[in-house]
C-alpha cells in the first residue's frame, strides 16, 4: 500500500514537473495566438453556416447569445458579495468604487470619444475588407470586439502567459470565445473574425506587462474589475436583445481605473 502510494506521489510530482518544463518551453503570447486562431476559426464555420439560415433563426441565435451574456455577467458580479473583496475595502465603499470607476471611465471613454473611433475602426476594416455598407461587419466587429476582451480571462490569462506560469485561463477563453465567435458570426458575419485584430493587440500589452511586470493586481483589485466588467458585459446582452443601447465603448477605461480606485480605497 506504502509501495503504491510511494508510486502515485512520485508519479504526480512528475506530471507536475512536465507540466511546469512544458510551460517554460512555450513562448509569451502562445495563449494569445491561439485565442486569436479560435476567434478567427470560430467566426469563419459561423458565417458558413449562417448564409444557410434563414433570418428568423441568426435573429433568434443573437438573441440566445444575449441571454447567455447575460447569465456571464451574472457569474461576473459574484465577487461583490465575496469576502475577499468586502473585507479588503471599508463598509459602505464597495458599490462605491464600482460606480466611481464607472463614472470616471466613462467620462475619460467619452472625452477621448472611444465609442466613436472603435465604430470609425470598424468602418475601415469594413472597407478594407469590401464588406457591403448595408452589413452588420462593424456592429459584429465592435460587439465581439467587446466581448472577447471584457473580462478577467483577457487580462489575468495574458499576465499569466507572459509570467510563464501556464496558459490554462487563455484555453479557456479560447473554448469560449470559438462558440461565442460562432454564434455572432451567424448573424453578424465577417466583423466578428476582424476582432481578432484588437483582441490580440489588448492581450499582447498585457502579456508584456506579465513578462516585465510579474504580479501586477491583489485579489480585491480583480473583483472590482471583474464586477465592472460584468456590468459592461450587461450593456453589452441589452443591445443584442434590442433592449438598451449603451455605448460600452466609452466604459473601456473603467476597467483600468476599478483596480487603482480599489487600491487607493483599501489604504483608507
Amino acid at each position: 500500500m506504502f509501495g503504491e502510494l510511494s508510486y502515485e506521489g512520485a508519479r504526480t510530482q512528475e506530471m507536475d514537473w512536465t507540466l511546469h518544463e512544458y510551460n517554460q518551453q512555450m513562448f509569451p503570447g502562445i495563449g494569445t495566438i491561439i485565442n486569436i486562431i479560435t476567434i478567427v476559426s470560430g467566426a469563419s464555420l459561423g458565417v458558413l453556416v449562417g448564409n444557410k439560415m434563414p433570418i428568423r433563426t441568426r435573429t433568434l441565435l443573437t438573441d440566445v447569445l444575449g441571454l447567455v451574456t447575460l447569465l456571464g455577467a451574472a457569474s461576473a458580479l459574484i465577487p461583490l458579495w465575496s469576502s475577499r473583496y468586502t473585507e479588503a475595502l471599508p463598509q459602505g465603499w464597495t458599490l462605491l468604487v464600482v460606480l466611481g470607476s464607472l463614472l470616471i471611465g466613462g467620462l475619460i471613454g467619452s472625452a477621448l470619444k472611444l465609442e466613436n473611433r472603435l465604430d470609425a475602426l470598424g468602418e475601415n476594416l469594413r472597407i478594407k475588407f469590401k464588406a457591403s455598407s448595408d452589413s452588420s461587419f462593424v456592429e459584429g466587429f465592435v460587439a465581439a470586439s467587446l466581448l472577447f476582451a471584457i473580462g478577467p480571462l483577457a487580462i489575468l490569462g495574458s499576465i499569466s502567459d507572459g509570467m510563464g506560469t501556464g496558459i490554462d485561463q487563455l484555453v479557456l477563453k479560447s473554448t469560449l470565445d470559438f462558440f461565442a465567435a460562432m454564434a455572432f458570426a451567424t448573424s453578424l458575419g465577417w466583423g466578428v473574425a476582424v476582432s481578432a485584430i484588437p483582441v490580440g493587440i489588448y492581450q499582447g500589452a498585457w502579456t508584456l506587462v506579465g513578462l516585465g511586470l510579474g504580479e501586477v493586481l491583489a485579489g480585491y483589485q480583480i473583483d472590482a474589475m471583474t464586477i465592472v466588467g460584468g456590468i459592461m458585459l450587461i450593456c453589452i446582452a441589452l443591445k443584442l436583445l434590442n433592449m438598451k443601447s449603451v455605448s460600452v465603448g466609452n466604459l473601456l477605461p473603467a476597467l483600468f481605473i476599478a483596480p487603482i480606485l480599489a487600491l487607493l480605497v483599501h489604504s483608507l
